[in-house]
This record gives C-alpha cells, sequence and structure tokens, in this order.
C-alpha cells in the first residue's frame, strides 16, 4: 500500500499536493458547519425548511452571478488572488451568518455573501486543471475527491457533535479555518495562470466577458451542464434536506445524519483510488451514465427504507455512483475549454451545480412541509433516468472525439506520437549522414 501510494505520489507535480494539503484544512472546517446548516436555520429561526430552502436558493443564485464574474476575472488576473479573496470573505460572511438574530436580514446577506464568496469557484477548479495534463486530471481530481472525504469523515462527526450543544461555535472554528487557509494559499501556493499573449494582455475587461458567448456556442457543453443540472438536482438533496428529512419522518438526532456522511467519506476513503484507476480506460460519458443509475438507486431507496442501516446501504450505493462521476465530470468540463478560456468554462461548468442549489432547497422544502416527504425520492430517482439519457446522448454525439477519450486512449496516442516523431527524426538523421558521405 505504502509502495502505491508512494507511485501515485510521484506521478503528480509537487505543487499539486501542495494545494491538496491546504484544501484538506479547508475542507475540514467547511464540513464542521455546511451539513447543518439546513437544521441551524429551522431551529434558531423556527421556520419550515420551505423558508430555509428558499434561503439556500439566494445564495446559489448570487453564487452563480459570483462565478460568472469570477470565471472571466480568473483568465484574466489569475487564480491565486482570486482564490485568497473569496477565502478571506468567506470567514467574515461566515462569523456574520452566525451572529445574525433576525431571519428577515438573511435575504439580503445571502444575496452579498454569496456573489462575493462564490467568485473563487471558477480559480480553483482552473488551477487544478493548470497543474495536470489531461491524462493525469480524472485521477487528480480523484484525488482530490479522497482527501475531501477524509475532510468529510472528521468534519461532520464532530460537527454533529458540536451542533448537538452549540451551533455558534460551529461558525466561529469554520470563520478561523478559512482565514488560516488564505495565509497558507498566500505564501505556498504559486500562480498556475499560463502566460498571457500580449493580444490576450491588452484585452479590455468587457471582451473577457463577452468570452462568454463562446462558451454559449459550444451546444455539447452546454447539454452537458443540462444533464449535470437534472443530476445535481438530486445529489444535492444529500446535503440540503436529507438531514430535515430524517429528522422529521424517522426522528433522528443530527448525530446519526453525521454518521451517515461519515460512511460516505470512508467508502470514498477506502475506494477511490482503486475506483479511479479501473475507470480509466472507459468511455468518460458512459461513466457518467453508470453513475447516474448509483444515484437514481440509492436515492430512490429513501422512499422505501426506515432503517439506520438501510440508511447507510443507500449512502454507499450513492457513494459508488459519486465516485464515478465527479472525478470523470471535472475532468470532462476542462477538456472542453481550451487553455486561455478555461476560467469561464469552468464558471459556466458551475451552472451544473449552482442551479440545483438555486432550485433543489425551496422544491424540496415545498414538497417535505405540503406533500408525502416520501415523494422527494420518488422525484428524486424519476429526474436521475432523464440524467442517464442525457449522458449516453452525448457518448454517441461526441464520444469519438480525441479530447473525450479515455485517460489511456490519450496516454497511448501520445506516446505513439513521440515514437512517430523520434522516428522521423531518426530517418532525417540518417538522411543527412548520407547525404554528408555522398
Amino acid at each position: 500500500m505504502l509502495q502505491k501510494l508512494n507511485t501515485i505520489y510521484k506521478e503528480f507535480p509537487e505543487k499539486f499536493w501542495v494545494v491538496v494539503g491546504v484544501s484538506f484544512i479547508d475542507r475540514v472546517g467547511g464540513t464542521l458547519l455546511f451539513p447543518f446548516f439546513s437544521l441551524y436555520l429551522t431551529q434558531k429561526f423556527n421556520v419550515g425548511m420551505t423558508q430555509a430552502g428558499v434561503i439556500l436558493g439566494i445564495f446559489a443564485v448570487s453564487g452563480l452571478v459570483g462565478g460568472m464574474i469570477g470565471g472571466a476575472l480568473t483568465d484574466k488576473f489569475g487564480r491565486k488572488k482570486l482564490i485568497i479573496f473569496g477565502l478571506v470573505f468567506s470567514a467574515l460572511s461566515t462569523l456574520t451568518l452566525g451572529l445574525v438574530n433576525d431571519f428577515n436580514l438573511l435575504y439580503p446577506l445571502a444575496i452579498l455573501i454569496g456573489l462575493l464568496s462564490d467568485m473563487a469557484f471558477p480559480a480553483h477548479q482552473a488551477m487544478i486543471a493548470d497543474m495536470l495534463n489531461e491524462k493525469q486530471r480524472t485521477e487528480g481530481f480523484g484525488i482530490l475527491r479522497v482527501v475531501a472525504n477524509i475532510a468529510w469523515l472528521i468534519g461532520p462527526m464532530i460537527g454533529g457533535f458540536i451542533a448537538d450543544h452549540s451551533f455558534f461555535l460551529l461558525f466561529i472554528i469554520d470563520a478561523s479555518v478559512s482565514t488560516f487557509v488564505a495565509i497558507l494559499f498566500f505564501f505556498l501556493i504559486p500562480e498556475t495562470k499560463p502566460e498571457s499573449t500580449e493580444e490576450q494582455k491588452s484585452e479590455s475587461i468587457l471582451k473577457t466577458f463577452t468570452g462568454y458567448f463562446t462558451v454559449l456556442k459550444d451546444f455539447g457543453f452546454l447539454f452537458f451542464i443540462i444533464a449535470g443540472i437534472l443530476m445535481n438536482l438530486v445529489y444535492t438533496q444529500m446535503y440540503n434536506s436529507l438531514s430535515v428529512f430524517l429528522r422529521d419522518t424517522h426522528g433522528t438526532p443530527p448525530s446519526v445524519y453525521g454518521f451517515l456522511m461519515a460512511v460516505s467519506a470512508i467508502t470514498v476513503i477506502i475506494f477511490q483510488f482503486w475506483v479511479t484507476r479501473r475507470i480509466k480506460s472507459k468511455k468518460p460519458f458512459l461513466l457518467m451514465a453508470s453513475g447516474a443509475v448509483f444515484y437514481l438507486i440509492g436515492f430512490g431507496m429513501f422512499g422505501f427504507v426506515g432503517a439506520v442501516w438501510l440508511f447507510a446501504l443507500a449512502i454507499m450505493i450513492i457513494t459508488i455512483g459519486e465516485m464515478i462521476i465527479m472525478p470523470t465530470q471535472q475532468a470532462l468540463a476542462a477538456n472542453f475549454a481550451s487553455e486561455d478560456m478555461r476560467g469561464r468554462y469552468m464558471a459556466a461548468f458551475g451552472l451544473a451545480w449552482m442551479i440545483p442549489q438555486t432550485i433543489g432547497p425551496s422544491v424540496a422544502g415545498v414538497i417535505l412541509d405540503n406533500y408525502n416527504p416520501y415523494s422527494l425520492w420518488y422525484i428524486g430517482a424519476f429526474v436521475c433516468f432523464f440524467a442517464i439519457i442525457g449522458y449516453l446522448l452525448l457518448q454517441k454525439k461526441y464520444g469519438h472525439q480525441d479530447r473525450f477519450a479515455p485517460a489511456s486512449v490519450v496516454a497511448e496516442k501520445a506516446e505513439q506520437a513521440e515514437l512517430e516523431a523520434l522516428e522521423k527524426l531518426g530517418e532525417i538523421n540518417e538522411e543527412n549522414e548520407l547525404n554528408q558521405i555522398a
């Protein structure tokens, strides 16, 4: 095992591992609070999931706008500045949210916080894509998934017990961690933005923003986003509505939900490396479809089961799909983009997450508050079915293109091209020698 880990470590650049380590610290702070935010809103302000869902939706809408702005600024000014800005503002906004006592104040705060905090999202994605080549990206994003889930193993379990006593302490810890990570980023992480051409340097901010029209003309990428929206509408319920559903329908405390998140994290930690290595030779759009099948089964189970061990089984099934989907979709999104458009493509890819986070919690809240709560999971399974169809259509239309080929195929073609180039160089040298002899 140690030898395998050492081999994996040597395959990736050193600065990538620095980002991995810093990201782990940040994730631990975030996972202490994020899974319990819906519980915090409904408990402190005595509101239903519908109202809590509206607040979460406002965060997502403003975050979507912030992400689009951040994508353009990332391509123009670089990754590092945007990431540090996002971390510092996140610390300030987290403390503010913990101190608010009037629910109505959350509406304007959600707009401002979502707008400025999420400006850094495309910069994070673009930085990883900058550091890794095409054949490394799927596995690189898989490594980040493992690290994130180690954080999910630590964060929710600790956060669940802290939440049983004091929600405000979670806000303090999260803000402190964000500040510390901003300092680490400033001193340890180099800028990764590729060197701009003279034309790109002289490009106006307005022209940088109009580059989004190029993204909108990429039909395949837009269809990829739509399929992702459908799938993530269901997936985000695990972090927004599931804790409230389990509490109100089955009477489970926050610590049980924390346990379920730990089950997911342990599954990823144990199996993500193995899964990522096995899927490198598979067609990525078909991988997305197969992962969505696991989502369909796992989320659908919550509509039928009532025991904690069956909840854990459903989470494990969902996590299998997650281990296939997460690194694959991030690598696919990066491969759609040209180098100089990477920030804007990754910002647009954020739509696949921001739209579900915008409408998902409020729609789920309406169902949980007014209808049979089990129907939320029946509908979710149905939506996953349409996502599966979408990925199969993408495979049929774009699966033959080299940029969407499995990583192993890309590596094989690169090696073949290198061999052909060396052979050609040898023939040229041989011809030159013969000419000299002649």
